[in-house]
């Protein structure tokens, strides 16, 4: 396995939810985006958006409603327009595939450090979350900053993380509606994150190194 999926790895099987376009150009490769929707056990849904090179959708036929399984990683990038800099959330598939027998599927393992101080607050009904924002390292010296939020005892223990903390977490990806007012307008914003399930620190950083 390659050291980036250690560090770095997502896996969903969910509904194909629209049709690829065109995202971008690199080296002479061209890649495309779509949407994977995938159940909660809430009965609502995450919709998932996927990068994927030309060279691992051109061998099969995807129409909307499939069934498939795709195997990458969660990365990140910003996006520069005219309303300023927009953090973007991807899962870069590595694999594509029809799967018809497996059940859905929402999962991610990122090993990363955390960049910001954590932000802790409870919810009118008092519930307790957890902000954090986690850099994962990748090739090539670029590393992916992941948002990750988490509930209840595992945001208590979160919020007692400290930056430069080397974590490992689990959970899955999410997608969250949200309304925010531009002028005049209320317009509805989809946010991705990974909701957190599990929490491992693996090292501190040394207060005493230079």
């Amino acid at each position: 396995m390659e050291n980036i999926l250690v560090t770095n790895y997502a896996s969903i099987v969910g509904e194909l939810h629209s049709e690829f376009s065109y995202s971008h150009e690199s080296y002479g490769e061209c890649f495309y985006n779509f949407s994977v929707k995938i159940p909660r056990l809430s009965g609502s849904f995450d919709t998932i958006i996927i990068t994927a090179s030309e060279r691992i959708i051109c061998d099969e036929e995807y129409s909307v409603g499939d069934k498939i399984k795709v195997v990458g990683q969660f990365r990140s990038y910003n996006n520069y327009g005219e309303n300023g800099n927009k953090l973007i959330l991807t899962l870069f598939a590595k694999t594509i595939e029809h799967d018809n027998a497996s059940k859905f599927l929402n999962e991610v393992e990122l090993n990363g450090f955390l960049c910001k101080e954590p932000i802790y607050r409870t919810t009118p009904f008092g519930r307790e979350i957890t902000d954090i924002l986690l850099a994962v390292n990748r090739t090539h010296n670029k590393s992916d900053y992941i948002p990750c939020i988490a509930w209840g005892r595992n945001a208590k223990f979160a919020s007692k993380l400290s930056v430069g903390d080397n974590i490992v977490v689990t959970g899955r990806m999410q997608s969250r509606e949200y309304q925010k007012k531009i002028e005049e307008d209320v317009v509805t914003k989809t946010a991705y994150e990974v909701s957190v399930s599990k929490i491992e620190i693996i090292s501190k950083p040394n207060i005493n190194s230079i």
